[in-house]
């Protein structure tokens, strides 16, 4: 299998190189050259697999450049090295049309975990493959799960540094402090003030600055990213969905064929975007639903077909979510354009020079064929969280709990597909938000995370995770912030430290 940018350069790249290099020199995202396509004997087979199994058989066909063995190892040393339980995620039935895909069952307990716990291993084993004896800085932008999940994978990980800038109030209390108590001789941590897209916005120039590039060269050093923009990081995230389908057929929910909806919320599209990719590769996936927060930029470009970044951005609840600019869009709308480089580089070029661009009707039809979108409201996600408790039995977070309101209004008539929610985040990470929805009168002000934790724990009889517990009492190693335009300074000086 090789990769192609999606903007059009001639350069045709292994799964390695695409995992080294992480952006396409000419700022595209690698895409396969070829579809996937699993057969339905093959299907039928894969349906008794183990989750190890399972990523065996979808990674193999993407990573054809890794021995069985080499797949094998990352693949253990991700999910078989005590950090998850013995199956990482949990499908659990919330209805008689609904089922729960819980991800975030990791170390960092967010669905990044399920990504960038393989990440570091592709990374090593494909640099070798490449020749590649640079060191490697991981430069990475985060509205929260992506930094702490690739700060935990690429911890004391040999040749490599890893650097994360995040919104100085743009997470959660519980995020940042998981951040900024980080342990790890080869991490670095930096909050700025501005929002995600600031952040991402900062991180993409620093990619895109060839003096830079040439400088690093020269001194034995690259960049590469952990963020979903490089196709290691959203290949695993493919195989959570042929689990939860399967899981399906196994409960005896649907047969194996039947179609199954998805419900993801989402922000920069990555997530959802791997359920995508499992359609195509063959899996009975009826339709995506892409679940957007007030920041609705991807919802109304789905409904609308214009892409349109020039409106405020709002902090909210859901913050993973609050996101202007989506990256990973432009792998779909470079399918949707029929895998036209030259189209898709033009509707980038718009986005980056006015803000905004508008694909043609024959284009949103095509991504019509596989997405609906819908978007909640800070008072809905709220609301959410509270009829999910107190209704069904399932305590949310905020991200999921804007797919759970998103999903109730697509299927207040129902369409008689299963569905399953994509469930982001565990509550106990955004704790505030849940006890403010779940019970108010018992959170006070200046009450600790630990206390508030505490709370939801007793109300609701489940167990708060391990890696949250103690948070506040651990030793803070980054406490600072600095302005957007110092953030290719702040990198330098940590590749060279």
């Amino acid at each position: 299998m090789e990769y192609v940018s999606t903007r059009g350069a001639e350069e045709r790249v292994t799964f390695s190189q695409a995992v080294v290099k992480g952006l396409a020199p000419d700022g595209g995202l690698f895409v396969p050259c070829e579809d996937v396509v699993f057969p339905k004997k093959a299907l039928a087979e894969m349906a008794g697999f183990d989750y190890q199994g399972l990523a065996l058989a979808v990674m193999s066909r993407y990573a054809d450049d890794f021995s069985e063995d080499e797949l094998k190892a990352c693949i253990e040393g991700a999910y078989g090295s005590g950090r998850f339980p013995e199956c990482p995620v949990n499908v659990t039935r919330a209805g008689k049309n609904l089922s729960i895909l819980e991800l975030w069952h990791g170390p960092t307990c967010a669905f990044k975990d399920m990504a960038l716990q393989i990440l570091p291993r592709f990374m090593v084993a494909a640099s070798r493959k490449c020749g590649e004896e640079r060191e490697i800085t991981i430069l990475t932008a985060t509205s929260g799960d992506t930094g702490k999940a690739a700060l935990e994978g690429f911890r004391d990980v040999p040749g490599i540094k890893v650097m994360v800038f995040y919104p100085a109030f743009g997470v959660s209390e519980t995020q940042k402090l998981q951040m900024i108590t980080q342990e790890g001789s080869n991490v670095c941590v930096k909050a700025i003030y501005g929002n995600f897209d600031d952040a991402q916005t900062g991180v993409k120039k620093i990619f895109g600055d060839a003096e830079f590039a040439e400088k690093l060269a020269k001194d034995g050093k690259m960049l590469s990213s952990a963020n979903s923009i490089n196709w290691g990081r959203l290949l695993p995230q493919i195989v959570y969905y042929f689990f939860a389908y399967f899981s399906l057929v196994r409960e005896k929910a649907i047969k194996l064929g039947e179609k199954a909806d998805f419900c993801v919320p989402t922000g920069n599209f990555g997530d959802i975007l791997a359920c995508y990719y499992a359609k195509k590769s063959g899996l009975p996936v009826g339709k995506i639903i892409c679940a957007c927060n007030t920041n609705s930029v991807v919802a109304d470009f789905l409904a609308t077909g214009t892409y349109d970044k020039n409106r405020p951005f709002v902090t909210t609840s859901s913050p993973a979510m609050d996101i202007l600019v989506s990256s990973n869009l432009e792998r779909l709308i470079y399918d949707a354009c029929g895998k036209d480089p030259v189209k898709t580089a033009g509707f980038m070029r718009e986005l980056a020079e006015n803000g905004r661009y508008t694909v043609g009707k024959e284009i949103l039809d095509r991504i019509h064929e596989d997405f609906e979108s819908g978007f909640a409201t800070e008072e809905q996600t709220k609301a959410a969280i509270a009829e999910a408790y107190f209704k069904d039995g399932i305590l949310i977070d905020p991200h999921t709990a804007v797919g759970y309101s998103v999903l109730a209004k697509k299927r207040s008539g129902s369409t008689g597909n299963q569905t399953v929610l994509v469930s982001t985040a565990s509550p106990f990470k955004f704790n505030s938000s849940v006890a403010e929805a779940l019970c108010p009168a018992d959170v006070h002000e200046n009450m600790s995370e630990e206390d508030i934790s505490r709370i939801i724990s007793e109300k609701t009889g489940e167990s708060i995770p391990a890696p949250l517990i103690g948070l506040s009492s651990r030793k803070i190693r980054f406490p600072d912030t600095v302005e957007p335009e110092k953030m290719k300074q702040t990198a330098e000086e940590f590749i060279y430290g």
